[in-house]
């Protein structure tokens, strides 16, 4: 089983979030890329941010959110000396 491009776009665009507050959401434009277009869609539709062109993350999205950034964090390359 593989990550699906469109899946890499939604856990990208989830990384966009400020996980330190509430009360920051993010705007998707309408001359953004299709596929970033796109992913804040589908996010929306599975449950996870409040507009279809961003807004807020849900408490559902804050958890995804969270969860791609702690992958993101395992998966960095370490730091050279």
């Amino acid at each position: 089983m593989r990550y699906h491009p469109d899946l890499l776009n939604e856990l990208n665009l989830l990384l966009h979030f400020d996980l330190d507050t509430t009360r920051q959401g993010i705007k998707v434009h309408h001359d953004a890329e299709p596929s970033l277009i796109a992913a804040a869609i589908r996010l929306h539709e599975k449950g996870l941010s409040t507009q279809p062109d961003g807004g807020y993350l849900t408490d559902l999205g804050r958890e995804a959110s969270e969860h791609a950034q702690a992958l993101l964090t395992l998966l960095r390359e370490p730091a050279t000396a």
